[in-house]
């Protein structure tokens, strides 16, 4: 176990498909190798469970609760490898909610196999000609997606949140040192510059950690990342399967807050519509 404040993480790129069975063995494969690389927090793509290149009607039966088999199988792998693992999954809403729709959740499972947070996502993808809103159901807004390893905070977000600082703002003011990013970002021209320059600019302008796990090709764009909060690359990922790791270190983050103290120096606060 890392000292206090210092926690190793690895962000995951694969390509998931339809088929969750498969999609969990190979999520588990890359747990067992973030794990042996030392990583205590292990950060999984958006839709690790079930991805189509535009989500339509077959997410639907794919669908399971939170208690189904494929987080319960997240809850197991976290468990048996030691790790907080954060991966995208499709939850039915239940209740009163249409059966028509689903969520596209967040879990944050925890070493105790028990869940360290979830997140159901905010800002649903309505552009470059895809309608994730015709599927899923907006999360609400006063959701606190944070779970806390070795004294760092770890804030959610997913993919399309990305383009609206409001929501990464709001989970930095909050305390978060490091925002977790799970994706799928669909490839497309000028897509991967607008990722890298979205991720970076989260990072400097919150001065956080930003470790984001997005898809490998084909389905995603890839260039998983883990950005320091000066904004300076620590380990980034090509469009192909594979692994990068990091240190968070609250130290060095106080030390970057304290030359650059744009959060406490901030003017406005953020309010929910």
């Amino acid at each position: 176990m890392a000292d206090g404040g210092v926690v190793d993480i690895a962000v995951v790129q694969f390509s998931p498909g339809t088929d969750t069975v498969a999609n969990l063995t190979t999520l588990r494969e890359e747990v067992r190798a973030a794990a042996a690389l030392g990583a205590q927090v292990v950060i999984a793509p958006e839709y690790s469970m079930f991805s189509v290149l535009h989500l339509d009607e077959r997410a639907i039966p794919a669908a399971e609760p939170l208690t189904g088999p494929f987080v319960s199988g997240l809850r197991g792998i976290a468990a048996e490898f030691g790790v907080h693992l954060v991966a995208g999954v499709i939850e039915t809403p239940g209740g009163d909610r249409p059966a028509d729709r689903v969520y596209n959740t967040l879990v944050a499972a925890s070493p105790d196999a028990e869940f360290a947070a979830v997140y159901r996502k905010v800002h649903l993808y309505d552009a470059f000609a895809s309608r994730e809103s015709d599927v899923v159901l907006s999360g609400p807004l006063d959701q606190s997606p944070t779970f806390t390893v070795n004294g760092v905070v770890f804030g959610m977000q997913t993919c399309f949140d990305l383009r609206f600082p409001e929501g990464i703002r709001r989970i930095a003011a909050a305390g978060a040192h490091v925002l977790l990013l799970p994706a799928q970002w669909i490839p497309g021209p000028g897509k991967v510059d607008q990722w890298t320059t979205l991720l970076r600019a989260r990072a400097i302008e919150n001065t956080i950690y930003v470790a984001a796990a997005d898809q490998a090709a084909p389905r995603g764009s890839g260039a998983s990342m883990v950005i320091a909060p000066t904004g300076a690359i620590l380990g980034e990922l090509g469009d192909q399967p594979g692994i990068a790791t990091a240190r968070i270190d609250l130290e060095h983050l106080h030390e970057v807050r304290t030359t650059n103290p744009s959060l406490s120096l901030r003017r406005f606060t953020i309010s929910s519509e």
